[in-house]
């Protein structure tokens, strides 16, 4: 599903070349759940913006679903990404003037679904991640736990086979956080979504199948847990 050969990220910071990536070959199988760890400024945040089409690596390559993103025009990964990965942010992103519903139908806007599927899908989406109720309530109306569902269903609503999660429960409280790594479960294993997830927390790493530790823009460690 999705291949990293030799992935680069340089940046030249005051005459000094920093590699936020360095050299990273990785493969990561459909349906699997891995999670990112490391230390602050390790690259996994780097890593995932770079197998999802969002970060241009310096050097070498990544296939996703046997497809080098890189090798199409900006125009064609955009549309890649948008028919194939979906991202979840620690920020939920979401915009505010809009409702929950509005918000999941974004993807589709952006991808020229007619008006009436829009509605439709990111209904489904929503009652995917249990907010069937919630749809008309804009974010300031909701919990942080109900806003990352939103964009949760937004991630999911163009029936993505990649959810690319930067640290997702990193703004709310212990038992929200578990919620949310319970429906990324739920999304893994009953409908087969391959997550990729960057946590700080161990704790929420143990949901995972696979674990990989970074450090100075390197895996250091790949291990699989269950």
């Amino acid at each position: 599903m999705i291949v990293t050969n030799e992935a680069t990220k340089i940046y030249e910071i005051g005459g000094n070349a920093v590699f936020a990536l360095n050299r990273v070959n990785l493969r990561i199988e459909g349906n699997d759940f891995v999670a990112i760890m490391g230390p602050s400024g390790s690259g996994k945040s780097t890593l995932l913006y770079t197998v999802g089409g969002l970060l241009t690596p310096t050097k070498g390559d990544v296939t996703v679903d046997g497809i080098s993103i890189y090798d199409l025009s900006p125009n064609r990964r955009a549309r890649f990404r948008r028919e194939n990965v979906g991202f979840a942010f620690q920020t939920f992103e979401l915009i505010p003037y809009l409702t929950a519903l509005e918000n999941v139908m974004i993807p589709m806007y952006l991808s020229g679904v007619s008006s009436q599927e829009q509605e439709e899908r990111a209904r489904q989406a929503l009652n995917r991640v249990g907010l069937e109720g919630r749809a008309l309530h804009r974010p300031t109306e909701l919990s942080g736990g109900e806003q990352q569902r939103v964009a949760i269903a937004r991630a999911i609503v163009n029936d993505c086979k990649i959810l690319l999660a930067d640290e997702p429960t990193g703004n709310l409280d212990r038992k929200t956080g578990e919620e949310i790594m319970e429906l990324l479960c739920q999304l893994n294993g009953e409908e087969g979504l391959t997550v990729v997830l960057v946590t700080h927390d161990p704790a929420k790493a143990t949901h995972a199948n696979r674990v990989l530790q970074m450090i100075d823009g390197r895996i250091v460690e790949d291990r699989t847990i269950h």
